[in-house]
Order: structure tokens, then sequence, then C-alpha cells
């Protein structure tokens, strides 16, 4: 009767780790043999485990990562890719974020930006960083629609408060005088308080006459260049290419 009641204890508080760990060590003679504080530290390690495997797979999905199997380990190094691993081996330990850094990454289309960017973003996940991953035209009109139902702050609050952001397609066309704001805004809320990758097709200093207005531009690109690791990824194929029907 004692151990029903502890089980139902335990898994009442949603122990459930615990819960069949111990079951585990009643069923099982040999753990008899182990002391109560190695039975005990049994029982919380698989606690523990399980609640931190629980708390990054709410991390990953919240995060809205475009490609969930992106991996600091698969990064592909070829040559004319031109890829300093050793910076990227030590942005992915998450330096960056602590420091409220930045990174610019940038390449033609089908280059692997987004594979690098959600990449850096599932490591900070692994770190237990809350990540939110999206497109920058998407941003712009969840926040475009957020204002006509009265629920900007809300979804303005969203993207300022993550530890990292990651803006892919960051402006693959030019702004509205609207959106540059609403950038701003973004750009001013995150600027020393969390970190940003721009994922872009264009060199930051082109970016200027995509976002149009010169005081807002000059703003946004003031926080953020000045405190930005950047990231060229060059290749005389892009990685559609590589991966493609054709090379299977």
């Amino acid at each position: 009767m004692t151990n029903e009641n502890t089980l139902s204890k335990l898994n009442d508080m949603r122990m459930t780790a615990m819960a069949e760990t111990y079951m585990d060590q009643l069923r099982n003679p040999q753990y008899q043999d182990l002391s109560f504080e190695d039975r005990f530290s049994l029982l919380v390690d698989r606690e523990w485990s399980r609640r931190q495997n629980n708390k990054l797979d709410r991390l990953m999905k919240n995060a809205g990562f475009r490609d969930t199997q992106a991996s600091i380990e698969g990064i592909e190094y070829h040559a004319d890719r031109k890829l300093d691993k050793t910076q990227i081996l030590r942005l992915a330990t998450g330096n960056y974020i602590k420091e409220k850094h930045n990174i610019i990454v940038k390449g033609a289309s089908g280059n692997g930006k987004t594979y690098l960017g959600c990449a850096f973003g599932i490591a900070a996940c692994r770190q237990f960083y809350h990540v939110q991953y999206t497109r920058l035209p998407d941003l712009l009109d969840e926040l475009a629609i957020a204002r006509g139902e009265g629920t900007y702050r809300k979804v303005m609050k969203k993207y300022t408060k993550q530890d990292l952001l990651i803006l892919d397609e960051w402006l693959l066309t030019s702004l509205k005088d609207s959106e540059a704001r609403d950038l701003l805004e973004i750009v001013e809320s995150r600027h020393q308080n969390g970190s940003t990758i721009f994922c872009s097709q264009f060199d930051p200093r082109g970016w200027h006459e995509k976002i149009g207005e010169g005081t807002l531009a000059d703003a946004i690109l003031d926080r953020i260049v000045h405190d930005s690791y950047s990231i060229l990824i060059d290749g005389h194929q892009s990685m559609r290419e590589r991966h493609g029907i054709a090379h299977q």
C-alpha cells in the first residue's frame, strides 16, 4: 500500500519518469544491492533527463524552424563555399547570444543560408535558449494584420522577447515606410537585449536602398552592422543543385 501511495503521489505531481524508475527498482531485485543514495540518484536523474528532453521538444516546436533537420554537424564545407569552420564552431557555442551580438549570413539564393540559420537556432535550443524563426515577409504581414486587429503589441512582444530571432529572406524586396518603422521597432527593442540572425542575399551595403527612408535606414543599419558577425556563403553550385535529383 505504501508503494502504491508513493507511485500515486509521484504521478499526481507529474513526476512520471521518477514513478517509472521507482517501479523498475521495485521489480528488479538487483537494485536492492544499491545504497539508498544511489537509488535515489537514479530516480532524480531519470526525472531530470525526461524534463530536459521535454523542454527541448517545446523549444524546438515553438521556434518554428523551416528546416528541423539542420545541424552544425551537418554543414558541408566544400572548398568553393569558403566557410570558416572555426568561426562557425565558435559561434555554435552560443557565446554571441550571451553577449547579445548578431550574425549576418550572406549568400546567393540556394546557397544554404536557411540551413545555416536553422542550424545555429537548433544549437541555441539545445542550450535552452528561446528561439524564433520567421521569414521577414511573413513577419511584416503578421504585424500589418495585427495592427488592424488590435493585437500589434502582443505580436511585437513575441518577436522582441526571444533570446534569438532568426529573420530569413531579409530585405528580399524593398520596404514600405510602415514596414521600415516596424522593423526599426524590432531592431531597437532587441539591440543589446537579444541576438538576431539575418539571412540575406544582399550585402549590408545594399540594405539602405531596400529599406528606403533615409533616417529609418540609418537607424536600422546602425543597430545591426556594427554589432554583428558576418558569414559569407559562396559556391559555384547552389546546395539545391548539389542535392538535386540529377546528383542522386
